[in-house]
């Protein structure tokens, strides 16, 4: 199998600010995707502008915000979209594939081994997938938020050997360069910690949904499975294949230097959490720094219903979330013992394990 990169390309990047797709954009990115494949790479791309595509043939003036909406302009402009792509790439002598996915896609263990097997066989026969959230019946709890997102958990899925986050910025600055003539573009990010998504801080254009701290929190999810990322710009022929060669206009985004398996990175990025458990300093101290599991004595509140085997998150007393687990507990038994030690809980309640969670079934989020 070829070297699979992931491409992800925002709606700023193919459409203009009032919306409608911007031709001369979609051909330029065909032509260098299509160059990637003459390389020899297998290009899985990740693209975003349904919406922006489609809102202004359906008539509205501007980028709709009712759920309803935006699914209508979705259901035109996804056609419109694949349509452009299709003659773009066609001019280059590849085939492309439409996929349309949601959360519950990969929250689902066999719709997930669906989506990759239908991948692999596209990347097999030399198509060009292209993945797109399926806005038209995607709603607020299934939503990716953005598809810097969906681009990691594609790039994790298919385990590629890149994710390319193009967007209208040369990578990651110390402060806004519009603002601050100070700021400096930081070339190569080791570890994304509270510091960088501090810094990644704002919004994006009026056209997309995903700002600066989107693409982190992107590359935070990718190196997690062990997926190097490039954040940057691409607007000149050849930045692309620069990008994946690691000389590109942007900032790179190291591996963890801890992969998470695959059952950690359902956990912390596939999974629906059933419940919530606050929990006081000492706990928030022995699961963030020293490695430990949670036991029920540093639970302070139980919020939900949930059973034994359910993801809950874990938040501290100001309500930040600290990370997922799996739990060992129903609620109604953890509502019963928090705040109790050991040997109180095992007069009160029968459980399988001591451990609310434990720490082989914990994944800490980062910029909590």
């Amino acid at each position: 199998m070829h070297q699979r990169i992931v491409i992800k390309i925002g709606s700023s990047s193919l459409t203009s600010d009032e919306g409608g797709l911007n031709r001369s954009k979609i051909d330029f990115f065909a032509g260098e995707l299509s160059r990637l494949q003459d390389e020899g790479y297998s290009v899985v791309l990740v693209t975003s502008g349904a919406v922006a595509a489609g809102f202004r043939k359906i008539g509205y003036a501007k980028r709709p915000k009712a759920l309803h909406e935006k699914q209508a302009s979705a259901a035109v402009g996804q056609a419109l979209l694949m349509q452009c792509y299709n003659e773009a790439f066609a001019k280059h002598d590849y085939s492309v594939a439409q996929i349309l996915l949601t959360r519950s896609d990969f929250r689902s263990r066999k719709r997930n081994h669906n989506a990759l097997m239908t991948m692999q066989e596209l990347m097999i026969r030399r198509v060009i997938p292209i993945i797109n959230e399926n806005d038209t019946v995607a709603v607020d709890e299934l939503k990716f938020g953005e598809n810097d997102t969906l681009s990691a958990l594609v790039a994790n899925l298919l385990k590629a050997q890149k994710l390319v986050i193009l967007t209208d910025t040369d990578g990651l600055y110390t402060d806004d360069p519009r603002k601050n003539s100070n700021a400096h573009r930081i070339d190569r990010v080791e570890e994304i910690s509270e510091d960088i998504f501090r810094i990644a801080g704002g919004s994006g254009s009026s056209v997309g949904t995903g700002g600066m701290r989107s693409k982190v929190e992107a590359a935070r999810i990718a190196t997690s499975g062990g997926v190097p990322v490039f954040v940057g710009r691409a607007d000149e022929p050849g930045d692309i294949l620069h990008a994946v060669r690691g000389t590109g206009k942007g900032t790179y985004f190291d591996t963890s230097s801890h992969t998470l398996s695959t059952k950690k990175q359902w956990i912390g990025f596939h999974s629906e959490p059933q419940g919530k458990v606050q929990v006081d300093t000492g706990a928030e101290r022995a699961l963030i720094d020293g490695g430990k599991s949670l036991l029920p004595a540093g639970v302070t509140e139980v919020d939900g219903e949930f059973h034994p085997g359910d993801v809950i998150e874990v938040t501290d007393l100001n309500g930040r979330t600290l990370g997922r687990g799996v739990v060992n507990y129903a609620s109604w038994q953890l509502k019963a013992v928090a705040g109790l030690s050991t040997d109180e809980v095992r007069k009160r309640v029968d459980v399988s394990r001591i451990e609310v969670v434990h720490r082989d079934e914990w994944i800490v989020f980062a910029g909590r």
